[in-house]
């Protein structure tokens, strides 16, 4: 699949409030986030493997029609979990109903986020998630790891690992870039910003340029904290961000899917 040419697009102006508000990098990246460095210890490992079970349950459980065998997975930190809104206000499950409004009833969008996740939390878990056996993946990961400061070749080769799993798992990806505070050192925000395009050209995946695009400053789309979405802000995200990204790549992959089942 071609590299999407939004890769190209420019953060949004207003995401320069972020040097009005460093303060908040000592709540880290997300409110309520662990305070310890994701290192595959015994105590995050058994709640990664926990939310996903409760997935897997969920999943299994979910009565569907026979056409009904789509499934996207949103996988990412608390900017997918959806901290601070309800169920039905984070993004996978607004994504979820804009689809089906579009009349993609057969789509089934999973939230596998957890606030606080790092890159190498991520790929701890990661063979435990991909349990779901989604066939697109969104994957939304990183800011946490800058937020603690960690190498950007260890995030950079994290994320490299996550993506070839996903996709010898038979999943498509979608890679959504993010962007830091300046106070990092200017060196450091450049190469974070540059790694995501650079990963998605690597794996010729399509892209979200800046998931929070259109969001970021925004008091009124955004929580007390100004760091994560309001619903209102989540429901900008999708519209905006990742429909026009998704909805191509859904029509691909259905139509490769549809084309198979006729020829069987």
């Amino acid at each position: 699949m071609k590299l999407s040419n939004q890769t190209t697009q420019k953060a949004h102006p207003g995401y320069s409030w972020m040097a009005v508000t460093l303060t908040l990098l000592s709540m880290l990246l997300l409110a309520g986030c662990q305070s310890e460095l994701d290192t595959g210890d015994d105590k995050q490992t058994m709640a990664s493997q926990s939310a996903t079970t409760d997935l897997l349950e969920s999943k299994a459980s979910h009565t569907t029609p026979a056409n009904e065998t789509f499934t996207i997975l949103a996988l990412g930190d608390s900017l997918t979990e959806g901290l601070g809104v309800k169920k039905d206000g984070n993004y996978p499950a607004l994504l979820e109903q804009a689809l089906k409004q579009r009349g993609y009833s057969q789509v089934k969008v999973i939230n596998s986020g957890l606030s606080g996740e790092t890159s190498s939390g991520l790929k701890n878990r990661l063979d435990w998630v991909l349990q779901l056996k989604p066939d697109l993946t969104i994957l939304n990961i990183g800011a946490n790891d800058a937020i603690r400061g960690l190498p950007l070749k260890l995030t950079s080769d994290n994320i490299n690992d996550i993506i070839e799993r996903i996709q010898a798992s038979g999943s498509e990806v979608i890679l959504t870039g993010m962007q830091i505070y300046d106070n990092l050192g200017q060196e450091y925000v450049a190469g974070f910003k540059d790694m995501y395009p650079k990963l998605a050209e690597q794996h010729d995946l399509v892209m979200i340029p800046f998931f929070l695009e259109h969001v970021g400053g925004d008091p009124a789309l955004n929580q007390t904290d100004m760091i994560h979405p309001t619903t209102a802000g989540y429901q900008v995200i999708v519209e905006r961000n990742v429909l026009p990204t998704v909805l191509p790549v859904l029509n691909k992959l259905t139509q490769k899917t549809n084309h198979t089942n006729q020829q069987e």
